[in-house]
């Protein structure tokens, strides 16, 4: 048994034990979204056509994230409609910027690996750095609505009479301590993952200028730009979606007592 094996059996277990059925659906979720980005880059090497591939699987993996993830149907279809709409927003950034910063594509570090490879394989590298920037924002920013949603909706249980007004005062309250975390577990995520070449960097003497310009450390930054705005803009757009569905459902439900005592 490898150690990958071993990791995931581990995984699965732990999950099972703490989370209980939803800790089960959420190891399913992640199994999924893992299958769903081999067939994004599987669909994308045959030549299918990019934006369209984005369209699809982004809701796809908004649902298999937040629904299989979740165990509470309001918090779900709330974080689902929030989440959307941000991915489409930062999707339009992610467009704008990848086009003024030009840097797709792979770096002179690179070459050693290319050498003796086609340099023109067919593919749009500006279009498969705007796909790995959205899908890489995309599980932050599903992160940031469930857990804003979730907390208002609890806030909702305890205090079913709250008005709109206060319940968007808890959901900036809330926000807050979101936004401080998820920040810091992006910005956490890259300096762990890019320890190694910022380390190369160092030992060879790049000078700043030089990694500010080198495409390798521009793509990971950018992503941790997207994924950020991302998440600051899922933070009123969930407390918005919630605080009005719960109003209005709230007086729905007044009407029909008026109407039942009349």
């Amino acid at each position: 048994m490898s150690t990958l094996t071993t990791l995931i059996i581990v995984l699965a277990i732990l999950m099972a034990i703490v989370g209980g059925e939803t800790g089960i659906r959420s190891f399913f979720s992640v199994l999924i979204n893992t299958i769903l980005l081999i067939l994004v880059a599987m669909l994308i090497s045959w030549g299918i056509n990019i934006p369209i591939l984005i369209l699809i699987f982004i809701p796809l993996k908004l649902v298999t994230i937040i629904y299989l993830g979740t165990h509470d149907y309001t918090v779900a279809k709330n974080s689902f409609y929030s989440s959307f709409l941000v991915c489409l927003i930062v999707s339009v950034i992610i467009l704008a910027f990848q086009w003024m910063a030009q840097a797709a594509g792979l770096g002179p570090e690179a070459g050693e690996v290319l050498v003796g490879l086609s340099q023109m394989p067919g593919l749009s590298y500006p279009m498969i750095a705007v796909a790995v920037a959205i899908f890489s924002a995309l599980g932050a920013i599903a992160e940031a609505a469930v857990a804003m949603s979730s907390g208002l909706l609890e806030i909702k249980k305890h205090n079913p009479e709250i008005s709109r007004k206060n319940l968007m005062v808890s959901g900036n309250a809330i926000g807050n301590d979101v936004l401080g975390t998820s920040m810091n577990t992006i910005l956490f995520g890259m300096f762990g993952s890019f320890l190694s070449l910022f380390l190369w960097y160092f030992r060879l003497h790049y000078s700043l200028g030089e990694v500010l310009n080198e495409k390798l450390f521009v793509n990971e930054a950018l992503i941790i730009l997207y994924s950020l705005i991302g998440v600051i803009l899922t933070v009123p757009l969930s407390t918005f979606f919630l605080s009005r569905g719960m109003s209005d459902h709230n007086e729905v439900k007044n009407e029909s007592r008026k109407s039942n005592t009349n």
